[in-house]
């Protein structure tokens, strides 16, 4: 029987795998991203089905600028598509959407797409889904010492009393729970700039399963294995 109690209050995703999955399937690499957009589907549902609380993917890395232009325009336009679909069924199943990372750098129309979901999603409260769209880790780090250096310089912060509470208070997650869990997909063994400040104590889970053959089954066995991991959290047990 599942031990629901041990169930991770936040999950983390690095969605990878999308272009190889195309692939193997003999399709243009955005093919595979809009059928990772079905795992993401699974991935909310299983959520919301076992109580986990918060679901963090990673959809956009500020490095993916880098990838060729048609590719980032498919993208783009694939997640104002995707997010304009979707933002009705969220709000029916009880999620709660937030975007967060560099939206200055998105265009008008991806901000605009992103204001409207977030506002038609507002009440929900069986989950909160969180879109990691143009962060990276770094980026977000950057921004807390700006902001911190900012309150110190106008002597509304004495840098003496800057803590490890201080820097979480400005990150753009500090209204959510650290994850207790980082799922990655397609075997790949790396945080690639995700949530590094926050990922400290997570444990980490990686897969051989490319994102779109990621489905409900897989998630559910990613929190199995969590719920047998022993966190100490620094401390040691007896």
């Amino acid at each position: 029987m599942t031990d629901t109690t041990r169930t991770p209050r936040h999950v983390a995703i690095i969605m990878d795998g999308n272009g190889r999955w195309a692939q193997q399937h003999g399709k243009e690499r955005v093919f595979g991203h809009a059928r990772g957009v079905e795992s993401v589907r699974g991935a909310v549902k299983a959520a919301i089905r076992n109580g986990v609380g918060y679901l963090t993917i990673y959809a956009f890395s500020t490095e993916n600028w880098g990838r060729p232009t048609e590719e980032i325009d498919a993208l783009m336009e694939l997640f104002c598509k995707s997010i304009a679909a979707e933002a009705p069924e969220l709000r029916r199943q009880g999620v709660s959407l937030h975007i967060i990372g560099d939206t200055q750098g998105l265009s008008p129309e991806v901000r605009e797409h992103i204001a409207l979901a977030e506002q038609q999603t507002a009440d929900g409260d069986k989950l909160v889904l969180i879109v990691a769209l143009n962060y990276s880790s770094r980026w977000e780090l950057t921004e807390a010492a700006r902001a911190i250096a900012r309150e110190a310089s106008a002597g509304t912060l004495d840098p003496d009393a800057v803590t490890a509470e201080t820097v979480g208070a400005r990150l753009a997650t500090a209204a959510w729970p650290d994850p207790d869990l980082l799922i990655r997909t397609s075997g790949e063994c790396r945080l690639s700039n995700f949530l590094l400040w926050q990922l400290a104590y997570s444990e980490l889970y990686f897969t051989e399963v490319l994102w779109p053959d990621f489905d409900e089954r897989e998630f559910d066995k990613a929190l199995d294995n969590y719920r047998q991991r022993d966190r100490r959290f620094g401390l040691i047990k007896n």
